[in-house]
């Protein structure tokens, strides 16, 4: 789709869908199928591909026995070819509920309908007799219908539980409908089809309304679009159908592998649809990364093998009509209040629970941590004094040491000396700045005869003092050197190799992501992890910019910054995700940042996050950072990846260890994603 606008959704493979309720006219086909007609209409022009509409759409669900009437069927029938007609000029497939003759009985049925012909027809597998419900008298159930076809009017259609709905012209558009109760039970006929190759799971319900039914039903969705790796749609009756003994909701929702992207509010006066974009690259991905999905389809190939496949051309629009889903601007960071703060218990718990049980496995030896007063250090001593809390040791028994060199500013020792006094631990300062003259002075370096050059020279001689002095002292003192260096900085490869920040004995910041760093320390402060005096100086520190404090400054300039040279970190830690999680192409990560960082008054900021320091990318910033990241994750820094320390993974997210979530050639060339960004990103 080369040739659609870079800013139209399905350009980049998503699929909009609603999921609709009506006002049903019980026993009035003709009136039904002019009420969704209509929701079509609309949909159509709001470039929705897949409506999907309540159980017995064109009849009504609560008719009883009124459903064995000759009359009442007929009329159905004529509806639906009247309706399959109407859709010709239409951009949505349809999905509406039907009861159709087959045979010597009755089947409550999903009718797919695009481009005005009726695709095919899927019967309710299992139909329910229990509590309020008692559809075996007046209808069959339809799991045995495997390769049937069915007359409607003139024509003879494709009908089963055994029908895919494949779109042609969007890759990864695969439908299958199922209905209401078919979710209830162990073994769904979604659950085959998903196995079979379908994506897209709609399921058309009736499901009146009893107190606690909707959280079921939002919980049955959740696990079905989740164990399926699918998109799940479902829609509810609503208004209209009868009240005789039960009352209905009209609930209508969209789940995608697991997250709900949008729910309509139930109880709704006439019509009302959900819509959302599903993700359809989203959900091959994580179908290709988790192997066992496919190997349960293996088990399950007798039945899943023999799924019939309806081909159609789609014909989306090519134009940008928006995106219908929230993109989190750090998707590492839930901008949700309560699970950012699940989130930064977890995080925080999986580190200090990690260092735990490397510390009694090796002896109970002490921790040996340098301490800049920056983010990632600080970090790492509030998760090396809890787990000596919670070892029952003595904070003593964590040595700190912060060692100043050419560029440490008074602000970042400050906090390094304040943290470490408050809580308790052992403090040295060792200055390296003498050392590191000498070095500089013996290797011949320019510095060292007064000039001013800031090389990679100058400042690895600074960062590898600093690690030698620590595996020295861990030596001396019967310690281990702990880690401090964190995720994002080891995909950009922003860390020096070897005798450097790169290597430790135990990284236990390994796994975290520097956007997420700052929320775990406002996480620490907030739940009173530690006393007052300690968290004013966590406050002073989330207010520290992120610097490697190498290059000297003469006050003139700005003092040194990571993100200068590397990028935003709120930017590329965005890119991370969606590159270590999903693998996605840069074109895709370019048109979801662009959504997520064009405007700061859009969406939902993480709690926390200062108001006046909300940033905006545009086009241009995220198609340069994103070549930065393309050289420097896949090109410059696996080496250093290849040989990291140990440490917990943290973040679901992913992870870069060689012996977990990525394995990858150290001497790889980035020349494919490169290319990639030059041919299909805009420059502006």
């Amino acid at each position: 789709m080369a040739d659609v606008d870079f800013r139209s959704v399905y350009r980049h493979h998503f699929l909009r869908v609603a999921a609709s309720t009506l006002h049903t006219t019980i026993a009035e086909p003709a009136a039904n199928a002019a009420a969704v007609l209509e929701v079509a209409r609309g949909c159509s022009a709001e470039g929705v591909g897949l409506v999907v509409f309540p159980e017995l759409t064109l009849s009504g669900y609560s008719l009883e026995d009124i459903l064995l009437q000759d009359t009442l069927l007929e009329a159905v029938e004529r509806e639906l070819v009247a309706l399959a007609e109407a859709t010709a000029d239409l951009l949505p497939v349809l999905v509406v509920g039907a009861p159709l003759r087959y045979r010597h009985r009755i089947h409550n049925t999903a009718v797919v309908i695009h481009g005005g012909r009726i695709l095919g027809v899927a019967p309710k597998s299992y139909l329910p007799t229990y509590r309020e419900f008692y559809e075996r008298r007046q209808m069959a159930a339809g799991d045995d219908l495997r390769g049937a076809t069915i007359h409607i009017g003139s024509d003879e259609y494709p009908f089963g539980p055994d029908l895919l709905f494949a779109a042609d012209d969007l890759p990864g558009f695969v439908l299958h409908a199922e209905l209401c109760e078919d979710y209830w039970v162990p073994i769904p006929p979604s659950a085959e089809a998903a196995l079979a190759g379908a994506t897209v799971l709609a399921n058309l319900s009736g499901s009146p309304i009893t107190v606690g039914r909707a959280e079921r039903r939002r919980m049955l969705c959740r696990s079905s679009s989740a164990r399926c790796l699918a998109g799940y749609v479902y829609a509810a009756a609503g208004e209209g159908e009868s009240t005789t003994d039960v009352a209905w909701d009209g609930q209508t929702m969209i789940f995608e592998n697991g997250e709900q992207l949008a729910e309509s509010d139930r109880f709704p006066q006439g019509p009302q649809r959900t819509v959302a974009d599903l993700d359809l690259d989203l959900i091959a991905a994580e179908r290709r990364r988790q192997g066992t999905f496919d190997d349960n389809r293996r088990t399950h190939a007798a039945r899943t093998d023999d799924f019939r496949t309806v081909r159609f051309r789609l014909d989306p629009p090519g134009h940008d009509i928006g995106l219908r889903r929230t993109v989190e601007r750090f998707p590492f960071v839930p901008a949700d209040p309560e699970r950012l703060e699940q989130d930064c218990y977890e995080a925080y718990s999986i580190q200090v629970s990690g260092l735990e049980q490397r510390l009694r496995a090796i002896g109970q030896p002490k921790i040996v941590i340098g301490v800049s007063g920056g983010l990632d250090s600080t970090h790492a001593l509030i998760v090396a004094a809890r787990a000596m809390d919670r070892l029952r040791r003595p904070r003593t028994d964590v040595l700190a040491f912060t060692m100043p060199g050419f560029a440490t500013s008074d602000h970042t020792r400050n906090n390094a000396v304040a943290l470490s006094e408050a809580l308790g631990v052992s403090f040295e300062t060792i200055d390296i700045t003498p050392t590191a003259r000498t070095m500089l002075t013996e290797i011949g370096h320019p510095f060292s005869r007064g000039e001013a050059v800031y090389d990679v020279t100058f400042e690895n001689v600074q960062a590898g003092l600093r690690t030698d002095y620590l595996f020295r002292l861990a030596n001396q003192r019967g310690g281990i050197v702990l880690g401090t260096g964190d995720l994002s900085e080891l995909a950009l490869g922003w860390s020096t190799y070897g005798v450097g920040d790169q290597m430790s004995h135990y990284n236990v910041n390994g796994g975290v992501p520097k956007t997420l760093m700052q929320h775990l320390i406002r996480w620490v402060v907030s739940s009173r992890q530690f006393d007052d005096t300690v968290s004013d100086v966590l406050r002073s520190v989330l207010d520290t910019e992120i610097t490697p404090e190498l290059v000297p400054s003469d006050g003139t300039q700005e003092v040194q910054s990571s993100q200068a040279t590397v990028g935003p970190y709120a930017l590329q830690d965005f890119t991370l995700w969606y590159t270590l999680r999903h693998g996605f192409r840069p074109s895709k990560i370019a048109f979801l940042a662009g959504h997520a960082w064009s405007d700061p008054a859009a969406g939902a900021w993480p709690p926390g996050f200062p108001d006046d320091d909300r940033p905006v990318y545009d086009a241009a910033e995220i198609r340069r950072w994103l070549q930065v990241f393309a050289k420097r994750f896949f090109a410059f820094s696996q080496f250093k990846r290849s040989a990291l320390p140990n440490g917990p993974k943290v973040s679901a997210g992913g992870a870069l260890s060689p012996r977990g979530d990525w394995r990858a050639p150290s001497d790889m060339s980035a020349a494919l994603w490169l290319a990639e960004i030059e041919r299909e990103i805009p420059h502006a």
